[in-house]
């Protein structure tokens, strides 16, 4: 995870790198993220300073990651498609990626909100605003655009990680707004929230997408193992085994979070009871000097 001692020099030229090879002008990717083009121009000349949401938002716009943007580096960035590490590198790269983008963003709110089955390629062509064959031409089947959307999932679940956490230096902190961002409190969250509880029906019913599924999950478990054990060898958690902590934590999460989304509970809840294990159970008794 990046420090917050990131270099807005570095991040600048990030940024500039990522804009021009977005596809998109400077001012459409001002316009979509919602900041003014003259704020989005002194940050780019250092004499501003972004925020963790225009960070998040900028990767978000621009199809890289925000780790990209803080490090240059992007470790396990397999799971982060449908981006890659670098951005594109000539005008029809990112026309094309632009496009394949768009394809699946859309489709990930179709399938979140009315569920696998009652999508058509037609209403994810008609969303995206391309026909039907060019969404073919980037998707063999419906079930290939399914997969990329828990990819997109991933992608913007550690986004928003890495934005957000960067800047924490409390151990105890950093894991208690890691569960907070999971919580499915707004449109984005709870979204996501349905891919994967569709995408664990799947595994579970006709093993389609285990792979993809157990890959994408790896990479929410190694975020939450990296802050246990940040925060053991600082001392400030206890000396358990990080690996069964780890599991104990995500499976509250998951199990909880299934309960909101079906309103069995609510988001309140679900973080008063995560907040309770992580005090009982993770942060040691006696905190380092």
């Amino acid at each position: 995870m990046p420090s917050s001692s990131v270099d807005p020099a570095e991040l600048a030229e990030r940024i500039r790198t990522a804009i021009k090879n977005s596809g998109l002008s400077q001012r459409e990717v001002s316009k979509q993220i919602g900041l003014d083009e003259t704020k989005l121009s002194k940050s780019l000349k250092g004499v501003r300073r972004l925020g963790s949401d225009e960070i998040l938002q900028m990767a978000r716009v621009t199809g890289v990651t925000t780790n990209w943007l803080l490090t240059g580096g992007d470790e396990g960035a397999e799971m982060t498609a449908p981006v890659r590490v670098l951005p594109p590198t000539t005008p029809e790269e990112s026309e094309q990626a632009l496009r394949r983008r768009r394809i699946i963003e859309k489709a990930w709110w179709l399938f979140a909100k009315r569920g696998y089955a009652e999508v058509r390629i037609a209403d994810i062509a008609r969303e995206a605003r391309v026909s039907s064959s060019a969404v073919h031409y980037y998707f063999a089947t419906k079930r290939a655009i399914f997969s990329e959307t828990l990819r997109y999932s991933v992608k913007i679940a550690f986004d928003r990680q890495i934005a957000m956490l960067y800047t924490i230096e409390d151990h105890a902190d950093r894991l208690r707004e890691l569960c907070r961002l999971q919580l499915p409190i707004d449109d984005e969250r709870r979204a996501a929230w349905s891919i994967w509880m569709q995408t664990w029906a799947d595994v579970a019913t006709v093993d389609d997408g285990r792979k993809n599924h157990a890959e994408g999950y790896q990479r929410w478990h190694q975020m939450v193992r990296a802050i246990i054990v940040e925060g053991q060898d600082a001392g400030a958690f206890r000396d358990v085994d990080p690996d069964e902590l780890t599991r104990d934590l995500t499976a509250l999460i998951d199990g909880y979070g299934i309960k909101v989304m079906t309103g069995l509970t609510t988001a309140d809840r679900m973080l008063r009871h995560i907040d309770a294990y992580i005090t009982t159970a993770i942060v040691a008794d006696e905190p380092p000097e």
